[in-house]
């Protein structure tokens, strides 16, 4: 009777020790995984803490300054603009660093920089070997040879030159400081037109039938309403102008996979089929108390990704959602997140 007793008492106390909490499962960025999304963060201004994050969207993971990982604690300066991708490397844009940091496309290791820019906003490579950089504040376009990764010449223009595109050998070119947008012949290096689309024209996609489309934010605090414009590429025409009212601020224009949608902010996430008449009047992913900054539109699953800057001092916070506007998940990456490369 005592041994039973024994064990009775034993499995009763026994059942009464709490479970000891289990640690979190950490899972690692696949820095070679077949999907994966580089967020540029702009950093504080003069601060020097302008990053790329990497995210893994199969794993759930990020690694919120993926450049300074990869080169020894380096740091890739300040206010990081953008990000693009062309003959195996990647070109980070440093606006108030008056640089471009070029890496390698497999390991994110630094190779060289482009120096001797004012303030460059953008790169658009041309050909192989030939790009342009657009400019806040030089009334002119940079154009760099992609070889030696130098300033092989200029374009003059009017300063504040922002996104690019490139169709039928012409570089449209939108300028934040202007209502015009230029067409630049990339044959001979010389601006052929400007094509009136609104005051604060900034950013451009071009659609599945090859029309160009540009979004102008506009001046709310001067009563200039934003416009969006479809232009052909062809005959440098207007064909569709559709107009925002004076208190609307609508920015980052971004197209889905298969070119057929429009997606930009104003004060939450809104939709545009091309195909539409009239601009939406409801948002697609309301905005709510937070700060929308950057948005852009994942090609693998269509999936939303838009950053909430909340403060411009906290690390932003990236939300996705699925392409019906549902929510997914988020995570944070750096200091004012603007925008999204896909992979």
């Amino acid at each position: 009777m005592k041994f039973y007793f024994f064990i009775f008492i034993t499995f009763l106390l026994g059942s009464c020790v709490k479970d000891k909490p289990q640690e979190p499962i950490k899972t690692a960025v696949s820095i070679n995984a077949d999907t994966k999304v580089l967020v540029v963060n702009e950093g504080n201004f003069g601060w020097g803490v302008g990053s790329i994050s990497l995210y893994d969207p199969s794993a759930g993971a990020v690694i919120e300054d993926y450049y300074k990982q990869q080169n020894n604690n380096a740091t890739l300066g300040n206010v990081c603009q953008s990000i693009t991708k062309y003959n195996n490397n990647y070109y980070v844009v440093m606006n108030n660093s008056n640089k471009i940091v070029v890496v390698n496309s497999s390991d994110f290791v630094k190779t060289a920089t482009i120096n001797g820019l004012n303030s460059p906003r953008y790169i658009l490579p041309i050909t192989y070997n030939k790009a342009y950089v657009s400019d806040l504040y030089t009334n002119s376009i940079q154009i760099v040879d992609l070889n030696s990764n130098t300033i092989s010449g200029t374009i003059p223009c009017l300063n504040g030159t922002e996104q690019m595109a490139l169709i039928y050998s012409k570089a449209f070119v939108t300028c934040s400081n202007s209502n015009y947008c230029y067409v630049i012949n990339t044959m001979t290096d010389v601006i052929t037109d400007s094509i009136p689309v609104g005051k604060g024209n900034s950013s451009i996609c071009i659609d599945k039938n090859s029309k160009v489309w540009i979004l102008s934010t506009g001046n709310s605090t001067q009563s200039i309403a934003g416009k969006l414009s479809r232009i052909n590429p062809v005959t440098l025409q207007i064909e569709q102008t559709l107009n925002f009212s004076n208190t609307d601020s609508p920015n980052k224009l971004c197209i889905n996979k298969t070119r057929d949608t429009l997606y930009y902010l104003n004060n939450g996430v809104y939709q545009f089929p091309i195909i539409s008449s009239s601009l939406p009047s409801n948002a697609f992913i309301n905005q709510g108390t937070k700060l929308y900054y950057g948005l852009g539109i994942n090609p693998k699953d269509y999936s939303i990704y838009v950053s909430d800057a909340i403060d411009y001092v906290q690390k932003s916070k990236v939300e996705i959602y699925k392409p019906n506007g549902s929510f997914i998940t988020n995570f944070n990456a750096g200091i004012i997140s603007n925008g999204f490369m896909f992979e």
